[in-house]
């Protein structure tokens, strides 16, 4: 942004009685924010509206009603404080943002420009129209950080230039901002633009805003006409019909335009213009004479074919969006099936999604895998659609590249619900997968095939199903029998765990034992759902002294997650069982050498208490605890202070008089101070306690 001149409005001292004043020359000189500034991005042509005027004065304010958003200005009301103790008023703050905005600071112009919807609220509405917004659409050749506020800004001024009877005044630096070479100042004006449309009339939509659009469509500045991509297919419906035609052939042509870039977010936006092509002309849009038939398929047809990958990518996105649009035509249409010119252009969209499975670029059969499972949904209730489209998924499970056959794999189940009767199909597939090279392929298949199990039913998934399932509980890599077990919830449902509890055990147990902590840590966290699964007797005969031994592992992230998964048990399967079961190895490790693992056991304790009876945490687990106060090292003893803190309102009042207290009395006396702090602390929460509620005599 080259140098702007600067007015010589001088700041006066703000108060309660004396609004900011400029003398003559001041008034003279400030006579607009930026006279001769007549900056812009490229050229204009003959098509571009004149550049309006740009006069403003932001020194004097005092005449407009508006000025504090309908409060009483008595002499600038004070919002804030410069850096002398001077009270600053909202025009005085106001001024302050214009001057950051036309100075050489960077960070001074973006904060400015995040600043204007309070100055256009300091202005008004009159004012905020024929100044503010002339003089930022003179000033869109700026740092880029600058134009995506001010971007950003612009969408939000609607309220401050009179609603939207004048929203369309906006729409001028907006223009501008659509033609940068910066994506990210694109982007954002892009949904400020979308914003002010929706609050434009309908009729100065249909004219001065769609003509905007128009405008950007036929510049010659390749960004302009990328921008008017997304504008065209996002306010297509509420065009007048002549303005939807016209768009249409200008989208037409840049669907065809000789920049790839242009090109490609054509065939972005392609699948939602088709949307609401649909949405505003109905079944009309889809016969032999409709926009859908002449204009739009054959878009669909030369976009698959194009040489450039990136356009190639976005096939299967728009198949789906002209899927759903015939849908629900249909859906709208109950009684009648759609007209044979729909299932005509049906049978010329399916070929275009079957070969993005044989493409030569991998990125685009990865795509086409990724969103295999929302085709066939778009396309399940279209007659001979499926019968199309599931030998093509099948060959995306075949693919060369482990990474498509990955992201075929994650769609498994989602295309099985879409079409139950595919399942039996698809399932045979798992046997294939589960012998993949791809270590990837195989962890993907772990996390859906037991989703399969609901659509089989029990007696398929017992005979197809489960004899897959044993063998990926028996894969070499950890991750997979990981994931499997982390999603037997559905097989649960099905059929219950009982054929798989004795493959589960050794799979659990070479999980807890595997070398990558987080592994661990991941089956430690599915350990109460599997207890559930399980059962009582089975869990505690093969799998709580595993839970126990946790608290030993030499990761702390891994015997914290130990301690909490002991209380989940403990609430899942009783106090009676966790005294039975869990207490006696916890115990054993009380008088252990190393001061981490008492640390762990004083942690699990505190927790488990919260899950108990007030009878066995009192006598259980408090006697551990209080016997640890004395501990050697300072760490056990202030947590020993936390942990009595935790179980006092469990064990009850009495206890906590005759028992707790008095370690805590103790503790506050200790050498160490974190030891005085955590006992202190923990004696102010009991007082604090047992006023606000007291705990239970018991």
């Amino acid at each position: 942004m080259p140098p702007l001149p600067t007015d010589d409005v001088t700041m006066s001292d703000a108060s309660n009685d004396d609004p900011p004043t400029t003398n003559a020359t001041d008034e003279t000189s400030s006579s607009s924010i930026n006279n001769n500034s007549n900056t812009s991005l490229g050229t204009t042509s003959a098509n571009d509206p004149p550049p309006p005027p740009t006069p403003m004065d932001i020194s004097s304010t005092d005449d407009h009603d508006d000025v504090n958003n309908g409060t009483e200005n008595n002499g600038g009301n004070a919002v804030d404080g410069d850096d002398d103790g001077r009270v600053v008023s909202d025009e005085d703050d106001a001024r302050r943002s214009i001057d950051m905005l036309r100075g050489d600071d960077i960070s001074g112009r973006v904060a400015a420009a995040h600043r204007l919807e309070h100055v256009a609220r300091v202005l008004g509405e009159v004012r905020t129209r024929e100044e503010l917004l002339p003089f930022l659409t003179e000033s869109v050749d700026d740092d880029d950080d600058v134009l995506i506020a001010i971007a950003a800004a612009l969408g939000k001024l609607v309220p401050y230039v009179g609603g939207s009877a004048h929203a369309h005044t906006i729409l001028p630096p907006l223009e501008f901002l659509l033609t940068v070479e910066e994506s990210a100042v694109r982007e954002k004006a892009s949904e400020s633009t979308k914003t002010v449309a929706n609050a434009l009339p309908a009729s100065t939509f249909r004219e001065q805003y769609a003509a905007m659009v128009s405008r950007l469509a036929s510049k010659e500045w390749f960004t302009a006409r990328m921008s008017a991509c997304g504008l065209i297919a996002d306010g297509f419906a509420r065009l007048s019909p002549e303005r939807q035609q016209t768009q249409i052939l200008q989208y037409a042509d840049l669907c065809r335009d000789d920049a790839p870039m242009v090109r490609r977010v054509a065939s972005q936006n392609l699948g939602p213009l088709l949307s609401n092509v649909v949405k505003s002309q109905g079944p009309a849009a889809v016969e032999a004479d409709g926009a859908v038939t002449e204009t739009l398929i054959p878009l669909y047809e030369e976009l698959a074919a194009n040489d450039q990958d990136s356009v190639r990518l976005q096939t299967t996105e728009n198949c789906i969006a002209f899927g759903r649009a015939v849908s629900g035509l249909q859906s709208q249409n109950q009684n009648m099936p759609p007209s044979e010119n729909a299932m005509v252009l049906v049978k010329r969209i399916l070929p275009l999604v079957v070969a993005t499975t044989d493409d030569r670029s991998w990125r685009v059969r990865w795509t086409a895998a990724s969103k295999f499972a929302d085709v066939v949904k778009a396309f399940s209730t279209l007659d001979g659609a499926v019968e199309v489209l599931i030998p093509a998924y099948e060959k995306l499970l075949q693919d060369p590249e482990a990474e498509v056959r990955t992201a075929a794999t994650f769609n498994l189940s989602s295309v099985a619900i879409s079409t139950p009767p595919t399942a039996i199909q698809l399932v045979k597939r798992v046997s294939t997968l589960i012998e993949d090279e791809s270590e990837h392929v195989r962890a993907a298949l772990a996390m859906v095939a037991t989703e399969l199990a609901p659509v089989l039913g029990k007696d398929a998934t017992i005979s197809h199903l489960v004899p897959p399932v044993l063998l990926l509980l028996r894969d070499a890599a950890s991750e997979v029998r990981l994931n499997l077990i982390s999603s037997l919830s559905a097989l649960n449902e099905v059929i219950g765990v009982d054929l798989l509890s004795q493959s589960l055990l050794p799979a659990i147990l070479d999980l807890a034992e595997d070398g990558k902590w987080r592994i661990r840590l991941a089956i430690i966290q599915h350990i109460p759902l599997l207890a559930k699964q399980l059962g009582k007797d089975f869990f505690s005969d093969q799998l709580s002294s595993l839970c126990v031994g946790w608290l030993g592992d030499d990761i702390a992230s891994i015997r914290t997650a130990a301690a909490k998964n002991l209380m989940e048990l403990t609430a899942l399967f009783g106090s009676e069982w966790a005294s039975i079961h869990l207490l006696p190895p916890i115990s054993s490790l009380q008088n252990h050498t190393s001061y981490l693992r008492r640390l762990t056991v004083v942690q699990a304790c505190a927790l488990m208490a919260t899950a108990m009876t007030a009878e066995i945490a009192r006598t259980e687990l408090l006697p551990l605890v209080l016997e640890m106060a004395s501990d050697g090292v300072p760490n056990i003893r202030f947590n020993v202070a936390k942990a009595l803190q935790t179980m006092a309102p469990v064990c009850g009042m009495q206890c906590c008089e005759l028992q707790i207290r008095p370690i805590l009395a103790e503790l506050v006396d200790d050498p160490d101070r974190d030891v005085r702090y955590f006992a202190n602390r923990a004696i102010d929460s009991l007082e604090q306690q047992e006023e606000t509620s007291p705990m239970t005599t018991t």
